[in-house]
């Protein structure tokens, strides 16, 4: 595991993020599991038709799109257009890994999957002062992303 400086201060852990080298069985179990999401999140109607981004062939881009075309359209038939912005940039940090597990066990994530899931998580760790170990609780390892999507 090593650290990568992102932004602002360097003496703030905060403003780093991990990277590790993924394994290859990793990257294996992470197409599996994203396939079976994906799967699942087709055959139940999870994700609206009207949304983009995690669907392929619908960016956030082709979002921005559409809202500039619908907001373009009501101003220009005199309606008012009020607007919320949300970012969402690090809802994905906070994921908890006991929640991702509930989640994906009731998503049909079971046995051996699941147990290899739960141990990856378990084992996870990051240092980030010299002698000092915390294990990490929350967010998606590297390589297993698409496990947060779920959250």
């Amino acid at each position: 595991m090593t650290l990568i400086y992102e932004k602002d201060q360097k003496e703030d852990p905060g403003n780093y993020r991990p990277v590790s080298p993924t394994l290859v069985l990793g990257k294996v179990m992470e197409q599996i599991i994203l396939n079976a999401t994906k799967r699942h999140t087709q055959d139940n109607q999870v994700i609206r038709p009207s949304q983009h981004g995690f669907k392929k062939g619908r960016p956030c881009l082709t979002s921005l799109i559409s809202f500039y075309d619908k907001v373009t359209h009501l101003m220009y038939e005199g309606k008012a257009v009020d607007v919320v912005h949300l970012d969402f940039s690090k809802d994905f940090d906070t994921v908890s890994h006991s929640i991702l597990l509930e989640k994906l066990a009731a998503h049909g994530l079971y046995g051996c999957a699941l147990c290899w899931v739960k141990n990856w998580l378990d084992g996870w760790a990051q240092r980030v002062v010299v002698e000092s170990w915390w294990p990490v609780t929350s967010g998606a390892p590297p390589g297993l992303s698409i496990g947060a999507s779920l959250v």
